[in-house]
C-alpha cells in the first residue's frame, strides 16, 4: 500500500477520533475544532511517510502540538484584545449564572483543572480517549514506563485535588475514589 493510502485510510479511520480529541480541549469551540483537526491532517499528510502502524496515537500526539500552537495563537489574540480594548468586558457584557448552573461532574473538571497542563493531558488521554500505557507513550513521545509513571503520578494529584474540595462537595456527588480509580482494561493488557 502506498503512503497516499495509508494516509487516506488513516483519515477515514481516525477522523472522528481526532476531531472528538480536539474538541473535548477546545469545549466545543466549533470553528477552532475545525481549523485544529484540519491541521492535524495536514500535519500528517505531510508526514505520511511517518505513519505508523496504528496511527492514532501518534495522530493524538501530533493534535496535541496543534492545539498548543492553537492556544498560544488564542492568547496573543487576548493580548491583543486588551490592548485595543475591544473585549466583552471593556463593554460590559458579563454574564453571571447562579450556582444551578453547574454542568453535571462539574467538581471533578475543577478539580482536573487545578493540576497542570501535562497533568490534566495524560489523565485526558487515558480516560477520554481509552489509551493503555503503550499508546500513551506514543501520544506523549515517551517511554512506556515513563506513561505509566506520569498516568500513575497525575492520578495521585487527581486525588489529592479532590480530597482537598471535599469539605466543599456537596453531599449528593459521588465519592471520589469511585471516580478516579476507573481505569480502562486497556491500560492492564485487557481489551
Amino acid at each position: 500500500m502506498s503512503n497516499d493510502e495509508i494516509f487516506a485510510a488513516a483519515y477515514r479511520e481516525h477522523y472522528w477520533a481526532v476531531s472528538r480529541y480536539v474538541a473535548r480541549r477546545l469545549d466545543g469551540r466549533t470553528g477552532e475544532v475545525e481549523e485544529v483537526v484540519a491541521e492535524v491532517f495536514t500535519v500528517a499528510w505531510r508526514r505520511r511517510a511517518e505513519l505508523p502502524p496504528t496511527p492514532l496515537p501518534w495522530l493524538y500526539g501530533v493534535a496535541r502540538n496543534c492545539l498548543a500552537n492553537a492556544v498560544r495563537g488564542q492568547g496573543r489574540r487576548r493580548r491583543l484584545l486588551a490592548r485595543l480594548g475591544n473585549d466583552d468586558a471593556a463593554h460590559g457584557r458579563h454574564i453571571a449564572s447562579g450556582p444551578e448552573a453547574e454542568p453535571p461532574g462539574g467538581w471533578v473538571h475543577e478539580a482536573l483543572a487545578r493540576l497542570s497542563a501535562k497533568d490534566q493531558e495524560v489523565l485526558r488521554l487515558a480516560a477520554w480517549e481509552e489509551l493503555g500505557v503503550d499508546e500513551l507513550a506514543v501520544a506523549l513521545g515517551c517511554g512506556s514506563r515513563a506513561a505509566s509513571m506520569r498516568l500513575h503520578r497525575a492520578r495521585a494529584r487527581l486525588r489529592t485535588e479532590i480530597d482537598r474540595m471535599a469539605p466543599a462537595a456537596a453531599p449528593h456527588r459521588p465519592h471520589p475514589a469511585t471516580t478516579v480509580d476507573a481505569t480502562p482494561a486497556k491500560e492492564h493488557g485487557h481489551g
